[in-house]
Order: structure tokens, then sequence, then C-alpha cells
């Protein structure tokens, strides 16, 4: 036995369908019916055509909206933000703390939440894009500072 000798397994093969070669291997038609855009040559139909139906997507009913007013902010409570101040020692806490200590991405806006504002012991001085109320009530309670960060849609 040589590499030319070899051959695929009898049977292992088939010749394709020979399509519109002749009368006698479905010629005319060549397996396509009879006229209209699917009997053409690069037919394609639309994603989500029902062959003229009305289509699911437009049947179904809509409902709710996106707003493009929202601002998405990045929640941090009162109790993380103690206990990282703490380890590190530090009482001013900006947004390059937060991000570099893992509390916040670099590109998002961030908001100071007040879980755990029973927890702060220290007067903290924080700069956030904004705060809850609670959040901004503990941080003066204990006669630190809240500082907003640049002019947010809410205080225009």
């Amino acid at each position: 036995m040589e590499l030319h000798n070899l051959k695929p397994k009898r049977g292992a093969t088939k010749n394709r369908k020979r399509i519109a070669r002749g009368e006698g291997s479905r010629g005319g038609t060549s397996t396509r019916g009879n006229k209209g855009a699917q009997a053409r040559t690069g037919y394609q139909a639309k994603r989500g055509f029902e062959g003229g139906q009305m289509p699911l997507h437009k049947r179904v009913p809509k409902f709710g909206f996106k707003n493009i007013n929202r601002v998405e902010y990045w929640g941090i409570n009162m109790d993380e933000i103690a206990e990282v101040a703490d380890k590190a020692g530090v009482k001013v806490i900006n947004k390059d703390f937060l991000v570099s200590n893992g509390l916040a991405r670099k590109n998002g806006k961030i908001k100071i939440l007040g879980r755990g504002s029973d927890k702060v012991t220290k007067a903290y001085e924080i700069t956030a894009d904004a705060f809850s109320e609670r959040a901004k009530a503990a941080i003066e309670g204990k006669n630190g500072k809240a500082i907003l960060t640049a002019v947010t849609s809410e205080s225009k």
C-alpha cells in the first residue's frame, strides 16, 4: 500500500446533486418552485420576515422606556468607606483613593450612601459626585465635610 493508492471506503463519499444540468436532473425550475423572489438568485429574506404576515416583534406589545438623561452612579456605603479609611489611616477621601482601594471605577460617577453611617466614628473629608441625605448628615454630624465634585445634572 502506498499513498497514491489510498481511497475512501466504498460508499463513504457521494457525488453532489447536479441540479439544473439537463431535463433528467431537476431541470426547469431547479427545485426552486415557480417564480417569485425565492426563485431568484441572490434572494435573502430580511431578519424577522414572515412572508408578509405581521412579524412577531411588531405584534407583541411594547412597554417601558429608557431615559436618555439618566445619570448612573456607583454607590458606596459609609461602612465600607470607614473600614478602608481606618485601615489606611486616612481622613481625606476622594475618587483616586476609592479607585485605588477597589471601591469604585475610574470612569464612573460616585454616590456615597448611608448604610453603616452609625459606624462612622471619625471626621472624614469626602469628595464625591453625589451624597444621600443620610450619608451627608452622618459625615457632617461628625464635623466632617461632604464635598460635591463638578456640577451634576441634579444640581443644575
